[in-house]
């Protein structure tokens, strides 16, 4: 008979080492019904079938339980859990996509390199200055939130408060029971679309060459773009597009530092970076979840899941599968040749819109680090920002 196993967040050490818990339910329930009311898919083949099925986003389609109450507290009037493309299924999905779609290209990313390179390396200069920083502060936070404002063309911004409502809002993405973070994270999401109406309307009166006026201008033009569903788009690039790089960085840099034999392998062969960036992303995931709805019964192995339901692909769990990755895949590995068929970045109609923009991010900052402090060790504990979902590290000690 197989053991019971229940998926448990609240497990000692799982903050800053969820794996050998994802291995657990992994082996002894690879299709786990949780008490909670959602289902919970480990395995690599079961989460990229998920991912790639078209089933909903749409919290409409769930069947009554703990988790349509926690989205209907999260939506009423709001919408910036509601409207965004993320939360959206085709027609509305795809029409919102590609609004921006086209300033995510290889091309248009691969054009904002100089603007990366210089950030970064204003970066390096104040670790270089200071010696013991927090890789956090100086580097993982800063950088993506510069890109991001200036793809968007925001004016400055109060970016202590941005980074901690973002934080809340994020909860979002996770099952929360708890009312008061529910509570917390509708007013939250209060908080920064006033801010996102502020901007949008800063940016109507200064219209610039930027994705912002390009996003406005669509609304404007007729493009069917409501206000709702403009400011909740605004508000899913501004929180995407830093909060996941935030991690990715940090992450990696933190398991880097904890292979040190992959730390001189990466100074010895800088044209490794790229392949390095894949290998971060799929060892300490910066997105451990993703969620479909079923619409339909949907078979799982030996098991079929009920229409209705939340089902949660977990990513974390998926890209350590040693089903596919082999018996080390809870080992970091630069140079692993597959390490790009990861689903840190999602797959299907939901695929990762800024995935070009991460590595890209990714790749200059840490490679950078590398190349400039060879001598780069941690200064200190690691701590975790507590999140199941945007899991990264909240602080990395560094001394260079």
């Amino acid at each position: 008979m197989t053991e019971a196993v229940i998926f448990n967040p609240l497990l000692p050490g799982f903050d800053a080492d969820p794996y050998a818990h994802y291995r657990e339910v992994r082996e002894l329930d690879p299709v786990h019904e949780h008490p909670l009311g959602f289902w919970f898919l480990t395995h690599y083949d079961d989460v990229t079938r998920l991912l790639r099925s078209g089933l909903s986003v749409e919290d409409r389609n769930l069947v009554e339980g703990p988790i349509a109450e926690q989205y209907r507290m999260l939506g009423g009037e709001r919408n910036a859990v509601t409207l965004s493309m993320l939360d959206r299924d085709p027609p509305d999905h795809t029409r919102l996509r590609s609004l921006v779609t086209k300033v995510f290209t290889p091309r248009a990313v691969a054009a904002l390199e100089p603007m990366v390179t210089g950030l970064v390396d204003d970066a390096l200069d104040r670790i270089a200055d200071g010696g013991h920083v927090d890789l956090v502060e100086e580097l993982a936070f800063p950088l993506p939130f510069a890109v991001i404002s200036t793809m968007l063309g925001t004016p400055p911004t109060d970016h202590v408060r941005l980074r901690e409502l973002t934080g809340t809002l994020v909860r979002s993405l996770e099952v929360v029971t708890d009312p008061e973070v529910i509570r917390a994270i509708a007013d939250a999401e209060v908080a920064l679309s006033g801010m996102t109406e502020e901007i949008i309307a800063w940016k109507r009166a200064n219209p610039a060459d930027d994705l912002l006026t390009a996003l406005i201008q669509a609304e404007e033009d007729g493009d069917k773009l409501s206000d709702d569903e403009l400011v909740a788009q605004v508000l899913l690039l501004y929180v995407a597009g830093h909060e996941t790089t935030v991690n990715l960085i940090a992450n990696g840099v933190v398991a880097l530092l904890r292979y040190p034999e992959q730390f001189a392998k990466l100074r010895a062969r800088p044209d490794l970076a790229a392949s390095a960036v894949e290998e971060f992303l799929r060892y300490d995931s910066p997105v451990q979840q993703t969620r479909r709805i079923t619409t339909a019964p949907y078979p799982v192995r030996d098991k079929e899941i009920p229409a209705g339901q939340f089902v949660i692909a977990c990513l974390g769990a998926a890209n350590r599968d040693p089903d596919f990755w082999g018996p080390d895949a809870e080992d970091l590995r630069i140079d692993r040749p597959d390490a790009h068929r990861h689903v840190s970045f999602g797959a299907g109609p939901h695929h990762c819109l800024g995935a070009a923009l991460a590595r890209l991010e990714g790749r200059v900052a840490i490679s950078g680090l590398v190349t400039r402090f060879p001598d780069l060790a941690l200064d200190g504990a690691v701590t975790w920002n507590g999140r199941l979902n945007l899991r990264g590290a909240a602080s990395v000690p560094i001394s260079a």
